[in-house]
């Protein structure tokens, strides 16, 4: 059963130039594992948050490093969750996330699927 669905689009561009002006900014926004990717795949990595924050109905509360955005090779990318994000999850009952990234043409985007079993 579908819970929450989120969309977020990003300009590349303004994403690398605000990275420019505040390069702490990757350390805020990324967890370690995230950071050692091209500059696109920060973007759509930055896009997959914002979407999940959404599917889980935007609180303001979750931190930034309590959800991390991993390649797989060979499939799609997954999501590792803990603390603040996890909580969330559980209150609405979500048990997994279905996560689509693309970046192409100067915009990075993200679609992120929240669903939990029928009851």
């Amino acid at each position: 059963m579908i819970v929450g669905v989120g969309i977020d689009v990003v300009d590349v561009a303004r994403f690398l130039a605000t990275l420019d002006r505040a390069p702490r900014m990757i350390e805020k926004l990324f967890t370690p594992a995230e950071r050692d990717v091209p500059p696109t795949s920060l973007a759509a990595r930055f896009a997959a948050k914002e979407a999940m924050a959404k599917a889980l109905g935007a609180p303001g509360t979750m931190s930034w490093h309590d959800a991390t955005v991993l390649r797989v090779v060979g499939g799609p990318p997954v999501v590792e969750i803990r603390g603040t994000v996890a909580r969330r999850a559980a209150d609405l009952g979500i048990d997994r996330f279905h996560i689509s990234l693309s970046h192409d043409a100067g915009i990075a985007s993200a679609v992120v699927v929240a669903e939990r079993d029928p009851a």
